[in-house]
């Protein structure tokens, strides 16, 4: 993909949620066996919008996320047939137009060997990063999310059993959390599906349906010419600690 083009995916994506401009987590997204070929480059662009969420700060010095928008980049590059390298930059904006730069992450994603079309596949994905206080307790971050699918004929389902935990001092317990994603192609290039996020409280305690956030996304997932890649979804709340209503949109591309 020539500059030319990158240059219109940014401003497309910028333009449709920033039209909204109101947070929900950096990453709204089930990883599946996506993987760069060996020496190519990509960029996601993140965009996620709380419509309706708590105006409340789960800490002190946290921004509230009604009203704040997240975009974040991820680039990303294959190293080897079974190895990506990415990297993430978060950025924000609050209700009241403040912008900032609220930190990075690194991650290596390793996928197994596997049919790219019919059966199971495995891997998993390790993030670690720096941000700021605004958006975690904590300064020091890590992540360690499991990848486990499969597809059979136009079905795909997903599931990522994942780790949180923080090497900072004091950082707390080690957090568990499952995505889960469920997709049928109903054309060529184009699946529709559900994507449930839910936060599990610690991992050594697991806690009821009820506590923690629970969201239940409404999915979207289309490939646009040769080379790019759209995520749309619309997700519901489906507990108290939950974000009501939010708005997910990714675009990415190779180049």
């Amino acid at each position: 993909m020539n500059r030319a083009a990158i240059g219109r995916l940014l401003a497309a994506a910028l333009a449709l949620c920033g039209a909204v401009a109101q947070a929900a987590p950096e990453e709204i997204q089930v990883y599946l066996d996506e993987l760069s070929a060996p020496g190519q480059f990509g960029i996601d662009l993140h965009n996620n919008v709380a419509l309706s969420a708590s105006s409340t700060p789960a800490y002190a010095g946290a921004v509230p996320p009604d009203h704040v928008y997240r975009l974040t980049p991820e680039f990303y590059y294959g190293l080897t047939p079974e190895l990506e390298l990415g990297w993430y930059v978060l950025t924000s904006r609050t209700g009241d137009g403040a912008a900032s730069l609220d930190g990075s992450k690194l991650r290596l994603k390793y996928i197994a060997p596997h049919d790219e079309h019919s059966g199971a596949f495995w891997g998993l994905n390790f993030e670690f990063g720096r941000t700021r206080h605004t958006v975690s307790e904590q300064p020091w971050n890590a992540q360690l999310k499991g990848i486990v699918g499969y597809r059979d004929g136009a079905w795909t389902v997903g599931a990522n059993p994942n780790l949180d935990w923080s090497p900072s001092p004091g950082g707390g317990p080690v957090l568990a959390s499952l995505d889960l994603k469920v997709a049928r192609a109903v054309a060529e290039g184009t699946q529709l599906g559900a994507e449930l996020y839910s936060e599990l409280g610690p991992a050594s305690r697991i806690q009821g349906w009820r506590r923690n956030g629970k969201t239940l996304y409404l999915v979207l997932d289309r490939t646009v010419g040769a080379d790019v890649d759209i995520d749309f979804g619309i997700g519901h709340g489906l507990t108290p600690d939950a974000d009501r209503w939010v708005l997910k949109f990714i675009a990415g591309t190779h180049f």
